[in-house]
């Protein structure tokens, strides 16, 4: 018999333990030792059985366990000193208070929170509410931000079902189920009124329907999670499953997902604020483009509460709103029908002030190469954040040539998007092994902290490889319990498992390959020649085990197919104990993965991997790499912490360029990687891998913890952001109103601005390094200021066709205007390099409050 409603009965704990309610309900415990230690003390047994989750295991404990606990005085004692180094944890100054006093006496901006708003938070397995890197990123974004300081406060959604539980059936193909969470039995609290009523988020939507939303919280440490959640009385059916499931439902469900997300984030801060006294942020930031109508709800308060006209108000948003795109591929990118956008923000749901026209404008398409009647929520992300950047350099490069066609006028170098290459949430991905032996032989746990890295070659040999092996040990150990469990789903019995004990080996060489399944991520990749990966598989002296994971989109039919393939593959009785595919990939299967894995192999079609961060997981815990050049690895691959796998760039046959590469892979993993592991030296040690391992952790380390990219973040990104919306949101937001009113100057006057005449001189028919051009150009500014604009010397090497490369600007100075609106201005260039040399001139808007001489997208060349 069903049951026709559910809900989860609180546990009350005795005074002296009920600090264990306290340590429950903040997710600090996910990424620190001791409390988890803590925890497994009352029972392993039921530990275990909750899956590692204190809200779940206190719920499991009787009235007299509990009581039995509270008269323990060795275990209250225990419960005391771990709340106490929570608190401490909670109010010490950390790296943000320091950089802030710093920053105050320079007179530099430190704001006083940020906003991160995405649609995934990847926290722990307990509150599981994301489904890939994306989620994965944004979790370990606010736990950094915990440990640093950093005064976030994260946004999302809370999806009733989460993503969705991967099984496999008897064939191998792909089963998804999606348990229903109920947030009382996990670490959330519901935010409430002072009466003790939940508090209601409200948006309109079509048709006079409502959607009323409850804010829950989750306590990532010192960072307050605001999850909004659709399924609350009062809404219709249709409405109560607008968070039913992540990146779920057909019809308008996702565009009410991010409008949630988005509009009724913002609305959930100033919530938020009320009610806890919460400074409003200063900063905003846009985790990729499913969040991006914060920026309309923002412009709607400026227009509503102080009477800022919208381009005023767009320019006091702007400032302060810094936007991340995380993909490469254009159809990772939320796209609307303009009609869509029209009925959910005109006509009868017209925003006073926002015309839906200036909307549409904001995400439409209206450059070469885009669809018209289309709106895309990247490009109006990038049009209402002044600060936008990718996460590795190269894909910096990929972003800025995607979307150029915003800024015409410009080279794609000049195209105003940054990178900041992602980073890893040390304590949450390292293995307590790692910190052990560290302890052991470092003198401390902390390498980071102590920036130890530098030592690490201190640690014996022997050390650094039986630890290696432990936690291989400690992976094949886990492998085999989930593929017996698969099984057993897919319909086999005990009795014909028995071959399940003894897959894969702890002293093998391991590979492993997790990640979702689109197609360009090619999971399939190493299936090209079967029988010489089977080959490498089962090699005498030199043998390869490979682990796999990795969910498809419950939609995506060619990436089931993919999974079905390599299931079928590892499940031949030939080598399934060599080969294994692990349903269900996620941060509790992660966190045995990463550390037993020797190599972590990754081989997306380049260059659409935006980053790919399981591989600085890996090499945080000893393993090398083995990838294509993509992503974070194209900048950091040094030679000596792994492999780069060739690419067949240019080859535009798809199967042809797959077995060029997959044949590279072959040869990598048969000639250099399994000898360098299997190379013993007297001592029984592989001593060149050793090295590579030591050499990985001391060059890498630094560079992948997530502490180094919010770091970045803050000091380039949101201080920058905080600092320009001072500038413009200060009294009666005059540098708001200020900056529209330039930029509707400008963007009427430049139709008729122009290069008119340039009189060059000072070098000779043969020029030679050292000799210098002087310039001066004559031009029409149709009614600017010569300090509306500069003038720029652009200059570079010229290519067969006469295109600059390798450019350079040096502005030109103002000497004196003339009638109607002309002017002159002249300079110098030494010329300091060698070869062809060619040179331009153009003119581009100039104001303080711009942060690139791009920004407008206008520019004016001779």
């Amino acid at each position: 018999m069903k049951a026709i409603r559910r809900f989860s009965v609180r546990t009350v704990l005795p005074t002296r333990i009920e600090g264990l309610g306290v340590l429950a309900s903040n997710l600090r415990w996910s990424w620190h030792p001791p409390t988890r230690d803590l925890f497994e003390s009352i029972s392993p047994r039921k530990w275990a059985q909750a899956n590692e989750d204190p809200v779940k295991l206190l719920s499991r404990l009787s009235a007299d366990e509990l009581a039995s606990l509270a008269a323990d005085d060795d275990f209250v004692g225990s419960v005391v000193a771990a709340n106490a180094d929570l608190q401490s944890y909670l109010t010490d100054e950390r790296w943000y208070q320091r950089w802030s006093r710093e920053q105050g006496s320079a007179g530099g901006a430190a704001p006083a929170a940020i906003a991160y708003f995405s649609p995934e938070f990847g926290i722990t397995a307990v509150l599981p509410q994301y489904s890939g890197g994306l989620g994965i990123l944004a979790g370990d974004h606010l736990k950094t931000a915990s440990d640093l300081g950093v005064p976030i406060v994260g946004v999302g959604l809370f999806y009733k079902t989460g993503y969705f539980k991967q099984a496999l059936d008897r064939d191998g193909w792909q089963v998804e189920s999606y348990p229903v969470l109920d947030p009382d039995g996990l670490p959330l609290s519901l935010l409430r009124e002072d009466d003790g009523t939940p508090a209601v988020v409200t948006i309109d939507l079509p048709a006079g329907r409502v959607l009323n939303a409850h804010v829950w919280k989750a306590q990532v440490g010192r960072v307050p999670l605001l999850l909004l959640d659709s399924d609350v009385p009062g809404n219709d059916e249709q409405t109560r499953r607008v968070t039913e499931s992540l990146y779920g439902g057909g019809g308008d469900t996702r565009l009410e997902q991010e409008l949630l997300l988005g509009v009724g984030g913002v609305r959930a801060l100033r919530l938020w604020s009320r009610l806890s006294g919460a400074p409003a942020p200063e900063v905003f930031h846009t985790n990729e483009g499913h969040a991006g109508f914060l920026g309309v709800e923002r412009i709607t308060e400026l227009v509503r509460d102080h009477g800022l006209s919208f381009d005023e108000a767009l320019e006091a948003v702007r400032s302060a709103t810094v936007f991340t795109t995380h993909t490469p591929v254009p159809a990772g990118i939320d796209r609307f029908d303009a009609a869509k956008i029209n009925l959910f923000f005109g006509g009868p749901n017209a925003i006073p002030g926002v015309p839906v026209e200036r909307l549409l404008a904001l995400g439409a398409e209206d450059y070469e190469g885009g669809q018209p009647g289309i709106f895309n929520m990247a490009v109006m992300g990038l049009r209402l954040a002044q600060r936008a950047n990718g996460v590795s350099q190269l894909h910096g490069v990929v972003s800025r040539e995607m979307f150029d066609g915003l800024w015409p006028g410009f080279d794609d170098d000049e195209v105003p998007i940054t990178s900041i290459t992602n980073g890893v949430h040390a304590p949450t991905w390292v293995d307590r092994s790692v910190y052990d032996v560290a302890l052991k032989h470092l003198g401390t746990a902390d390498i980071a902290g102590e920036n130890a890295w530098d030592r690490i070659d201190e640690v014996p040999a022997d050390a650094v490889w039986s630890t290696k092996r432990e936690m291989r040990e400690k992976l094949v150990t886990d492998a085999r319990r989930r593929v017996r469990s698969s099984w057993l789903k897919r319909g086999a019995t005990e009795l014909e498992l028995g071959w399940t004990d003894h897959i894969l080996d702890p002293d093998v060489l391991t590979i492993g390959f997790a990640r979702r399944v689109p197609t360009y991520k090619r999971l399939t990749l190493m299936l090209r020649d079967p029988e010489r990966l089977k080959r490498l598989l089962l090699h005498p002296e030199r043998p390869v085990q490979l682990v796999i994971a990795g969910k498809s989109h419950p939609a995506d039919e060619t990436g089931k197919r993919l999974i079905q393939e390599m299931v079928r593959f590892a499940d031949d009785p030939e080598v399934r104990h060599r080969i294994v595919f692990l349903p269900n990939y996620d941060i509790a299967m992660a966190q045995h993965l990463y550390p037993g894995c020797d190599v972590w192999l990754n081989n997306p079609l380049r260059p659409f991997e935006a980053c790919g961060t399981s591989g600085m997981k890996a090499a945080l815990n000893g393993g090398l790499n083995l990838s294509i050049l993509d992503g974070w690895w194209d900048e950091w691959f040094d030679g000596r912490n792994g492999w780069a796998i060739p690419t067949a760039d240019g080859v535009e046959d798809a199967d042809r360029r797959d077995d060029i590469e997959a044949a590279a892979l072959y040869d990598l993993i048969e000639h250099d990687v399994a000898p360098k592991f299997y190379d013993r030296g007297t001592d029984g040690l592989p001593n060149g891998w050793i090295s590579m391992m030591t050499h990985t952790l001391k060059t890498l380390g630094p560079k992948v913890l997530a502490s180094r990219m919010v770091e970045d973040y803050v000091t380039r990104l949101y201080s920058p952001a905080a600092g320009a919306g001072r500038s413009l949101n200060g009294p009666e937001f005059a540098g708001a109103k200020e900056l529209a009113a330039y930029k509707a100057s400008v963007r009427a006057a430049w139709p008729n601005v122009k290069v008119e005449h340039l009189e060059p001189s000072g070098l000779s028919d043969s020029p030679q390094v050292g000799d210098t051009l002087d310039l001066r150009a004559y031009v029409d500014l149709a009614g600017l200021r010569p300090e509306d604009v500069e003038v720029q010397l652009v200059h570079g090497h010229v290519n067969e066709a006469d295109e600059l490369w390798g450019v350079e600007t040096t502005p030109l100075a103002f000497v004196e205007s003339y009638e109607n609106g002309r002017a002159q201005f002249a300079g110098s260039q030494p010329l300091g390099r060698t070869g062809s040399f060619g040179y331009s001139v153009r003119i581009v808007p100039r104001h303080p409050a711009l942060a690139s001489s791009a920004e407008l997208g206008l520019a004016r060349t001779a």
